[in-house]
């Protein structure tokens, strides 16, 4: 059975930096596509970053310059988003997802796109 287990989220000040770290286990194989996304109070789905097998990497404009996304090295089921600079407007739960290519492609911040998703961890920033 496929998991994605997200950890690393918790409370921070404004300015601050967490890392986020995602791991997959139940795959035979490599994801094509890994992304994260996240969900504040009220608000819907929003993706945040993404990531293909070629280490090709998108961002959300809210978040260009202050979030990295990564792939391990070692293992390329294990996921990092890297935030720094955080503010009160990047507080919500944040989910990691993955899927394989669909026609070549990977979606990256397109929800629909994928079909496997993690229980999500809660980033909170205070001013």
């Amino acid at each position: 059975q496929v998991q994605l287990m997200e950890s690393g989220g918790g409370s921070v000040q404004a300015g601050g930096s967490l890392r986020l770290t995602c791991t997959a286990s139940g795959v035979t194989r490599n994801w094509d596509c890994m992304a994260w996304f996240r969900q504040a109070p009220g608000e819907g789905p929003e993706g945040v970053a993404g990531i293909d097998d070629m280490d090709s990497t998108h961002y959300a404009d809210s978040v260009k310059g202050r979030f990295t996304i990564s792939r391990d090295i070692n293992n390329k089921n294990i996921l990092y988003l890297e935030m720094n600079n955080l503010t009160i407007e990047d507080t919500a739960i944040y989910y990691c997802a993955a899927d394989g290519r669909k026609a070549s492609s990977c979606w990256y911040l397109t929800r629909r796109f994928y079909n496997n998703w993690g229980q999500g961890t809660q980033v909170t920033v205070s001013s």
